[in-house]
């Protein structure tokens, strides 16, 4: 398997821990954790597999770093390469936009790489948001604020199912 770049944009902290512990599942040697902030066109390139991140913020928008890095992703070529995507949001106080984020680095992505890691809506209660695509999130949604004790088993299946899609 190529080397996996976890690129991920945080302005809490929150998606930054939930990047490292998804760089923990894979290990060191295998992945790598960057900051969005500090990534560049070429690091984003270098990597074959890819896993990005971003939290949801005011009415459903993405975190501000992945909002200056994505007016650049035209730029990016992507081909051939697998991207998987995690977004952390609140389902109960923001039920109407949870993991938007992550939804609008998805229709940004759709039509330059190959889009891996779907997962289920199964033991998640919100109404509306734009990371669903064919009933499924379109990556890994986290919670913490609702359901942090489901965190590491969702994390944990997630990288399983992402080590089969990037091999």
């Amino acid at each position: 398997m190529e080397k996996i770049g976890i690129f991920y944009g945080s302005t809490l902290g929150h998606t930054r821990v939930i990047a490292e512990r998804i760089g923990a599942a894979f290990g060191q040697e295998q992945a790598q954790v960057i900051n969005i902030e500090n990534a560049s066109i070429a690091t984003l390139e270098s990597f074959g597999n890819l896993i990005l991140g971003t939290s949801t913020w005011g009415v459903g928008e993405m975190q501000e770093d992945w909002e200056t890095f994505a007016r650049q992703l035209h730029k990016i070529d992507l081909s051939g390469k697998k991207i998987a995507l995690f977004g952390v949001g609140d389902q109960v106080e923001w039920s109407d936009s949870f993991v938007n984020g992550m939804g609008m680095l998805y229709h940004k992505l759709t039509d330059k790489a190959t889009i891996v890691g779907f997962t289920s809506t199964q033991s998640y209660n919100f109404d509306i948001s734009l990371a669903l695509k064919n009933d499924q999130f379109v990556g890994l949604a986290i919670d913490e604020v609702n359901q942090s004790a489901l965190t590491q088993e969702r994390i944990s299946r997630w990288v399983e199912l992402l080590k089969k899609s990037f091999n």
